[in-house]
């Protein structure tokens, strides 16, 4: 069974089991997104005393918190007890690219010269990932939720203000890889 579980699962399943999670949250009148549950760690830390966006009631949200959770307690597990040793599979012509952009393919999952201590040394790097994260938390408010909460959960319910934000995610996220991503690496 274990060995079943450590082989690369079909494409679809991901899918089979977002429609799924989505049908649940649909039946019990919640909606999905990662982002609300900064908004909810700090409501719980007090900030709704001192900044009215944190003052809500956030026991209604726990649910969210404890997918968060279980969301970091499966991905350990995943990685440390069922992940498969073999190298990732790429097709040649995108380690080609990612040579071009200066990102060495080692085989794994997330390369390396981006995702180690090592690579923090490197104040570019650093400020790119910095810089990166200040971007996404703030597109993130501005657009009134993360890319899971607008694709997955807005998109279900036919949300226009979700399909724009998606439509703004793939167009900055072509921008960034095809017109600035080339310069900075």
């Amino acid at each position: 069974m274990i060995d079943f579980i450590k082989q690369p699962w079909p494409w679809y399943f991901s899918g089979i089991m977002i429609i799924l999670i989505m049908l649940i949250l649909l039946f019990f009148g919640k909606s999905f997104g990662f982002s609300s549950n900064l908004r909810t760690m700090c409501s719980i830390a007090g900030a709704g005393k001192k900044v009215k966006f944190f003052d809500f009631n956030w026991k209604d949200q726990l649910w969210n918190l404890m997918f968060l959770i279980g969301s970091i307690i499966g991905g350990f597990i995943a990685t440390n007890y069922l992940s498969n040793p073999a190298p990732v599979k790429l097709s040649a012509a995108t380690v080609a690219d990612l040579n071009q952009l200066g990102i060495k393919f080692d085989g794994g999952l997330n390369p390396n010269s981006l995702f180690s201590l090592e690579a923090l040394k490197d104040i570019k790097k650093l400020a790119i990932l910095l810089i990166g994260g200040l971007l996404v938390g703030f597109g993130s408010r501005y657009a009134g939720g993360c890319t899971s909460g607008h694709a997955i959960s807005g998109l279900s319910n036919l949300q226009l203000p979700s399909l724009v934000a998606v439509i703004g995610f793939f167009i900055g996220g072509l921008a960034i890889t095809y017109l600035i991503m080339p310069f900075i690496f």
